[in-house]
């Protein structure tokens, strides 16, 4: 029964912790662009027309 009371500080310090931490992101601002952040891999890539032969192996092709 000796582990209980090393398993209960253990979890106050990692509770203590994430709370400092997310004081730390509050201060920072960052929890204010999390929604366009999480969004932004879903953009479309913007196609641009090649305006020769040599540009159009560089331009990414999305796939049919």
């Amino acid at each position: 029964m000796s582990i209980v009371p090393v398993l209960v500080a253990c979890s106050l310090f990692l509770a203590l912790c994430a709370v400092a931490l997310f004081a730390w992101s509050v201060s920072r601002g960052d929890h204010e662009h999390a929604d366009r952040l999480a969004l932004l891999p879903l953009e479309d890539d913007l196609i641009r027309a090649p305006s020769s032969e040599s540009d159009s192996d560089s331009i990414p092709r999305q796939p049919d």
